[in-house]
């Protein structure tokens, strides 16, 4: 199985640094309360911090909003995944319970103020690859069972026979969602505000994170316009 980002994504974004953890065999039954607190807390760190009229103002805010407008996805409508958790925490919405390793890169999504979502690799059909739509690619949106296509030059990761994320980071898939049955995943960061080193750094939290709440092996990798495919071993 291989991870790509598309040569086409990597030509308009080439400051793209993208970090992955594979886990597998984890153990993501039941619910943390470590976990919990820990978002509870940074949610409350949020609170203190930002304000929302200015949060758009905020650099790891502003490089998304100006990549969604760059393929056509306007960025008051559509908002990439953090700037939607910290809209939620500033609306005093709580980060409740899903499962342990969604609320773990729940948490350090908010900490370090950067999108991470995931996969279940079981659910993956082939390779999974960043690239910009066709327009004719299948997608079932999360928690529906209704079935549309992205827009044509709308930035998706696919694997080879459906959308498993629209808009980038805006609208994960039915198929591959993490449930606690689940016991492989592929987690992303995705950086464009970051440093390869700096997404070392938050990589290495996560890998240490799901290790102590869900067990498992983890290997990481990072992808950028150097290394735009990595092999994942089954």
């Amino acid at each position: 199985m291989k991870f790509t980002i598309s040569k086409e994504i990597l030509d308009k974004f080439p400051e793209l640094n993208i970090g992955i953890v594979i886990a597998k065999g984890i153990d993501n039954t039941g619910e943390n309360k470590e976990i919990l607190e820990l978002l509870k807390a940074q949610q409350e760190e949020i609170r203190k911090n930002f304000e929302k009229p200015t949060l758009s103002q905020n650099e790891k805010i502003s490089v998304w909003r100006k990549a969604y407008s760059s393929f056509g996805a306007k960025p008051k409508k559509y908002r990439c995944s953090v700037e939607n958790l910290y809209r939620m925490t500033l609306d005093d919405i709580d980060l409740t319970h899903i499962n342990k390793i969604v609320d773990i890169y729940n948490y350090l999504s908010i900490k370090h103020m950067i999108p991470v979502g995931g996969d279940n690799l079981d659910k993956v059909d082939g390779n999974i690859t960043l690239k910009f739509a066709k327009g004719d690619e299948k997608f079932t949106q999360l928690n529906t069972d209704e079935t549309k296509s992205p827009k044509e030059g709308e930035v998706v990761y696919v694997d080879n026979k459906e959308v498993l994320c629209r808009r980038w980071n805006w609208r994960e898939c039915e198929k591959s969602k993490m449930t606690e049955d689940t016991t492989n995943v592929s987690l992303v960061v995705e950086g464009l505000a970051f440093t390869e080193d700096e997404i070392m750094l938050i990589i290495e939290e996560l890998e240490e994170l799901t290790k102590k709440y869900c067990s498992g092996e983890t290997k990481t990798y990072v992808l950028n316009k150097n290394n735009p495919e990595i092999e994942i071993i089954s």
